[in-house]
């Protein structure tokens, strides 16, 4: 049986995501990773005939397989101001957020298989009384997760081809970070990880990296408790579980080739920790997607950019990624659950 499209969102219509989706429709159409635009029908047509491609189509999700190979499909959401490229409208805001629940809502409903969300610009969401930290959290919201801003929220996954890091603390700066780290945050991060690691990438065994906080690890504790105080309980833990993970592991030293060979994710401690060694092994390819949820959701890892939108230099490289890795992940979550 065929799988629904993927749902795309909007984004902020100003930055490059409505750029970057018709971008990647061009890259994908011959393909079978089929997805439906959530956006504004008559921008998606302009900028389409800007670039010299076939007028987007409106249609219902169900209709986008039919359509994928011809046109790019859209589920139309009107934008109450016309979007100008670099200069974000706060009237806009309320259409960027309907994008991202009718997503939600059609994959919880099974008409689209997974969600990937164009890049917003959180400060012109916060200025309408948009009270999430970001995606991460939102879309944990809409999907009924039971906590998503505590210890026991979503996960944020940054995902290449070279590295897979998973966060501990997310959108927290760091002396917010280690106020909210715990032995708790740690192993519940670390379960979320394994589970999606069988269940979303295919791995039958999967193999887990803990790091650690401190420089060397803490080195013994001369230069911090934290590893011997936090993070060697959670390893003991779910080794006792029957788990392969490894930890407390130096931050400095895990991440080069020969250590990453050793394992398939790792558990990072705060944000920076995880998404630099990301970002700079593949800064083009990297896909941000959020674990344990009911719905698969990914999405580029970059940001709007203003600055470049509306002038041809954005590259698409991330979305595709993002649509590429959301498909394989619903295909395999598909077999895990048949």
């Amino acid at each position: 049986m065929k799988r629904p499209p993927l749902a795309v969102t909007l984004g902020d219509p100003a930055g490059i995501g409505p750029e970057l989706t018709l971008r990647a429709w061009t890259a994908l159409k011959d393909r079978r990773h089929d997805f439906i635009a959530y956006a504004d029908l008559d921008q998606l047509r302009e900028i389409a005939d800007r670039l010299h491609l076939p007028a987007p189509r409106a249609c219902e999700p169900e209709q986008a397989g039919e359509i994928f190979s011809q046109a790019l499909p859209v589920r139309p959401v009107p934008l109450p101001e016309p979007a100008r490229p670099g200069h974000p409208a706060p009237a806009n805001a309320a259409a960027v957020i309907a994008s991202i629940e009718a997503c939600v809502r059609d994959t919880l409903a099974g008409r689209t298989g997974g969600v990937v969300t164009n890049p917003i610009s959180k400060a012109v969401l916060y200025e309408q009384g948009f009270r999430f930290p970001g995606h991460t959290e939102f879309v944990a919201h809409l999907t009924a997760h039971a906590a998503w801003d505590g210890p026991r929220g979503p996960m944020m996954m940054l995902a290449a081809p070279e590295l897979k890091t998973v966060l501990v603390t997310i959108h927290l700066g760091l002396r917010g970070a280690l106020d909210a780290l715990s032995t708790e945050a740690i192993l519940h991060t670390a379960r979320v990880t394994l589970a999606a690691l069988r269940t979303d990438f295919g791995l039958a065994s999967p193999r887990l990296a803990i790091a650690g906080l401190n420089p060397h690890a803490g080195e013994g504790g001369a230069l911090g408790r934290e590893e011997i105080e936090m993070v060697a309980p959670a390893v003991e833990t779910l080794r006792a579980e029957g788990h392969d993970v490894a930890g407390p592991m130096p931050p400095d030293t895990m991440f080069h080739a020969e250590a990453r060979a050793r394992y398939d994710a790792a558990v990072c401690l705060y944000h920076d920790q995880g998404l630099i060694p990301v970002k700079t092994l593949n800064f083009h390819g990297g896909v941000n997607t959020t674990l344990g949820l009911p719905i698969i959701r990914t999405s580029p890892d970059h940001g709007t950019a203003f600055d470049i939108a509306g002038r041809g230099l954005a590259r698409a490289d991330s979305l595709i990624a993002a649509i590429r890795l959301a498909s394989t992940m619903a295909e395999n979550r598909q077999s895990a659950l048949t």
